[in-house]
């Protein structure tokens, strides 16, 4: 069992073209919460999440896996999954493929990586496209594909961008329920979303705003 958080930041900066997206943002997120990301385009959720998850140093603060911080321990990140909101999928690759080497990646054996892609593709309702290409899928394929990818890791912790924006109302049932069937494995969750209906279904709800417009109602 986790004692304290299972991700945290401490006087998070964020920089992204010379411009300062996240200003001193302290967060801890405990094992197993559900949180959702919400705020105007420009708040900076895309930014936080690919920071949390390890993939863009902060300009100043730190964050924290397990208490120890990212920084000193990058393997850490090997505990953290994200669903970018362009999806990051090989194009080279079929469906199928993109989720095996995933896991191959995280140190599966091959046959465990095909079973495990073939399961969470399927729950995801994907497995009829596991061979096709990703040049061959829809935008809503495509994203419930990377879904499959970070379910399929079964991370600590899963940083999703937006995961149901190109799904209609019936995969898009199907995909929020699966994300949020993984905190009751001890799965932390955290939604970037613009969807009320996905932050209502959340433990909680952290709001994001535009730094500069903050700075300028401030009078700063």
């Amino acid at each position: 069992m986790v004692n304290g958080p299972a991700l945290a930041c401490r006087a998070l900066s964020c920089r992204v073209g010379g411009r300062t997206i996240i200003d001193d943002l302290t967060l801890e997120l405990a094992p197993a919460e559900r949180v959702a990301l919400m705020g105007p385009s420009g708040s900076g959720k895309t930014t936080l999440l690919t920071t949390l998850g390890g993939l863009l140093p902060p300009a100043a603060g730190r964050v924290l896996a397990g208490g120890v911080p990212l920084d000193e321990q990058p393997e850490l990140r090997a505990g953290l999954a994200l669903v970018f909101q362009s999806y990051g999928l090989l194009s080279l690759l079929t469906a199928a493929e993109n989720v095996e080497v995933a896991l191959r990646a995280a140190g599966r054996e091959p046959a465990e990586a095909m079973r495990l892609a073939a399961e969470t593709m399927e729950r995801v309702r994907v497995s009829k496209f596991a061979g096709h290409l990703v040049e061959e899928l829809s935008g809503g394929q495509q994203q419930r594909v990377a879904v499959a990818r970070a379910l399929a890791l079964r991370p600590k912790v899963l940083l999703a961008d937006e995961p149901t924006a190109e799904q209609d109302a019936t995969h898009r049932a199907v995909v929020l329920d699966e994300l949020l069937a993984v905190t009751d494995e001890g799965t932390t969750l955290v939604i970037a979303t613009h969807d009320p209906e996905v932050a209502e279904r959340c433990d909680r709800v952290i709001e994001l705003r535009d730094v500069a417009r903050r700075r300028s109602r401030s009078g700063t």
